[in-house]
């Protein structure tokens, strides 16, 4: 029966309440349960969660619109690219059986890894930062321009195949590649760019039949409340624990995943 469903709604909300706290993507969260706990298929698991992002996200604009930290620059710069691949891979997905054992597999295999290198940056992030200042530094215009585009591509790919990428490695790239932009416009940048990016990869997974609108909205009841609360609570709890703890959930996902 078409119903919201209570378990759903509470898991929105736990995955919400840690992305208020966090700031890391629902999708490195929200899609692995879905499939890990609740057995769904991972197409379906997929373009629900990128419609449930597309929703979140746009909220999260909003609010950094109006306080004036998005850098619309780097926002199309990453659209420019992000976009168009996002079409091309759904565009291949359509080809595909996409409840089939193939896409299944695609789909899995880039998840686990999409988890596993979230898990990465989140553990490494400064180490990493302070490498490429080291050894690479700061770019000119032009081949920041480049990169950013270059980056967009490679997330239109990994978020339209697994819906997860565009948190903290689209943030750490985007650290790296504008070292003087404040992190708050970074930050939301990123929740900008993703606006676009997931709506785009959710209608197109609507339209090839992996989207299941009872769950999305069953998700969202609970998600909203949950991001306000754990936004609430992000300061009174230290940053380090809260990077840890969600990284060791993200290779425990990752590798039941893959096992």
């Amino acid at each position: 029966m078409h119903s919201l469903n209570l378990l759903y709604s509470l898991s929105g909300f736990a995955v919400g309440f840690l992305v208020g706290m966090t700031g890391v993507g629902g999708g490195s969260l929200m899609t692995p349960l879905l499939i890990l706990l609740f057995g769904i298929h991972p197409a379906t698991a997929v373009g629900t969660d990128l419609l449930y992002a597309a929703a979140t996200k746009t909220g999260g604009s909003l609010v950094h619109g109006l306080g004036g930290t998005i850098d619309w620059r780097v926002v199309g710069r990453l659209a420019a690219g992000s976009v168009p691949m996002t079409a091309l891979t759904l565009f291949v997905l359509s080809r595909l059986d996409i409840k089939g054992q193939l896409a299944d597999q695609l789909i899995t295999a880039v998840l686990s890894a999409a988890l596993f290198g979230t898990a990465i940056v989140l553990i490494f992030r400064k180490r990493i930062v302070a490498a490429y200042a080291r050894y690479v530094g700061e770019l000119d215009t032009r081949r920041t321009r480049t990169l950013t585009v270059a980056m967009g591509a490679v997330l239109g790919v990994l978020v339209s195949i697994s819906s997860v990428g565009a948190g903290a490695i689209g943030v750490t790239a985007l650290i790296l590649l504008y070292p003087h932009l404040p992190t708050v416009r970074i930050v939301g940048s990123d929740i900008a760019h993703a606006v676009p990016l997931t709506l785009v990869a959710g209608i197109g997974h609507w339209m090839i039949g992996s989207i299941d609108f009872w769950l999305l909205s069953s998700l969202l009841v609970g998600s909203l409340p949950g991001i306000v609360a754990g936004s609430y609570l992000s300061a009174r709890v230290p940053d380090v624990a809260l990077r840890f703890t969600l990284a060791a959930t993200l290779i425990i996902a990752g590798s039941k995943l893959v096992l």
